[in-house]
This record gives structure tokens, sequence and C-alpha cells, in this order.
């Protein structure tokens, strides 16, 4: 295979591996999204789509390679997050804190997921940590594979 065959192939696998896990974490093991989680999806549906066009229309190249920037997007915010869940910087204040219009007492009123609380990780590294070590270094070979002809 060919340096553009594996950059198109990292460009739908890799966002589809991630996402998939997203899910899986969130609906098999109930781990319920932050609004900064979210944002990390949001590039790699992008990514998804680009990796597809990077099959199907004219200058593949570009495609994988648009592909590989969104993945590394999402890397970033990731990494961003996890500053945040580790306290290394201040992070959004909305959902950081507890907003003053909800009322605690109702049971009906919708659950904050906190974005500065990692509710899972491994060897001390949250999920947007992963998100970070894994998308930053698959988005920097698939930029690299689509810019490298051979």
């Amino acid at each position: 295979m060919d340096n553009l065959g594996k950059a198109r192939a990292l460009a739908v696998l890799v966002p589809a591996a991630l996402l998939g896990g997203a899910y899986i974490a969130q609906y098999g093991f109930g781990l319920a999204p932050c609004e900064m989680c979210w944002w990390q999806r949001y590039p790699h549906f992008a990514a998804l789509g680009l990796g597809v066009l990077a099959y199907v229309a004219p200058l593949p190249r570009l495609w994988a390679a648009l592909a590989g920037l969104a993945i590394i997007a999402s890397g970033l915010i990731g990494g961003f997050h996890a500053g945040v869940e580790y306290g290394w910087w201040e992070g959004i204040t909305g959902c950081s804190t507890l907003p003053t219009n909800i009322d605690v007492m109702d049971p009906a009123a919708a659950p904050l997921i906190r974005c500065d609380v990692a509710p899972w990780d491994l060897f001390g590294i949250s999920l947007a940590g992963f998100n970070f070590l894994i998308s930053s270094i698959a988005g920097a070979a698939i930029v690299a594979l689509a810019a490298y002809k051979k």
C-alpha cells in the first residue's frame, strides 16, 4: 500500500475508532460526555467525511490531509480539556461550575457534567488526554503520509 492508501485508510479508521470508543464509553459504560467532550467529537465527524472524500473525490491527498488536520484539531481540544481536568488551567465557566439558574433540589433538573472532573483514567491519563495523544500523533501521520508521494 502506498502512502496515499495509508493516509486514506487512517483518515477513515482513526476517527471511526475514536468516535466508536467514545460512544461505547458513553452508552456501554455510562460515562456521560461534558461539553468539551462533545467539542472533541465534532472534528472527528468532519474527519470521517473528509476521509471518505479522499476515496471518492478528485484530489485525494488534499482530502486526506484535511482529515488529518481535523483529527489534530480534536487532539488540541482534548489537550486543552485534559489540562482543565488536571487543574493546569481554568476551563470554560459554563461546564466547570454549577450554573446559578439550576434548582439543585429539583430531581427533574438536568445533571451537570463537569468538564474539570475526569470520570475515568488509565495510568493517570484521562479520556481527553488519550484523545490528545492519539489524535495528535495519528493526525500528523495522516498529513505526512498524504504529503509524501511514494
